[in-house]
């Protein structure tokens, strides 16, 4: 892997060759996942059949036009595990939507919904595939990143672009392509009510 850390704005020269590609395997890190005060620290971008990894660190009082245009190509598909959040994050400090998209998590549970939908655990069964450093998770992502911490957030993005194209045809095979797009495309909408209504899900059955 080629990680490419910086605690700026990418390149204008970055942000063109990303805006070629047809599809960018993208995740973040975060304080948290309160979506009301918890904040976006990293964003990692990797396109697809490249080597190269990018990770944006998110500063407070600095602006990221380019990775901003990067991530809001209407040509690419951007690829999440969890998007709901991502996306979430992504609109509040950046303010766009980034769409179009490809959910993993929505995938894996359309296409074999009996089993676990962890990234791990869906790497593992499908790939066989043992990722490591889940003890990353909760460190903090707001100081210059260690190492270890790059290295863990390269791997959320390595494997999405293998794994999007087989859960396609998995969910071709179920017949359940078409379902699983209509719900990528109402993701947008579901952050929104995230942010507006908090906790309580107008989707729910709600008695009173």
């Amino acid at each position: 892997m080629n990680i490419i850390y910086q605690q700026h704005d990418l390149s204008d020269k970055q942000a063109r060759a990303l805006m070629v590609s047809k599809e960018l395997a993208v995740d973040t890190e975060l304080t948290g996942l309160d979506v009301k005060s918890d904040r976006l620290c990293l964003v990692q971008l990797r396109a697809l059949d490249c080597s190269d990894f990018y990770l944006i660190q998110i500063k407070d009082g600095q602006t990221y036009p380019n990775l901003t245009k990067v991530l809001a190509n209407p040509k690419s598909v951007k690829i999440f595990h969890y998007a709901r959040m991502d996306m979430l994050m992504i609109y509040k400090r950046l303010g766009i939507w980034v769409v179009p998209v490809f959910c993993t998590k929505i995938a894996v549970l359309l296409a074999r919904p009996k089993k676990g939908h962890a990234l791990h655990n869906v790497l593992k069964e499908l790939f066989k595939i043992e990722m490591c450093g889940a003890e990353e998770t909760t460190s903090d992502w707001t100081r210059t990143l260690t190492k270890k911490q790059q290295n863990y957030a390269a791997t959320d993005v390595l494997y999405l672009h293998d794994l999007k194209r087989v859960l396609t045809d998995m969910l071709a095979d179920t017949n359940r392509l078409e379902l699983a797009n209509k719900c990528f495309e109402f993701l947008p909408t579901r952050c929104q009510m995230d942010m507006d209504w908090g906790e309580r899900d107008i989707f729910g059955y709600n008695p009173k």
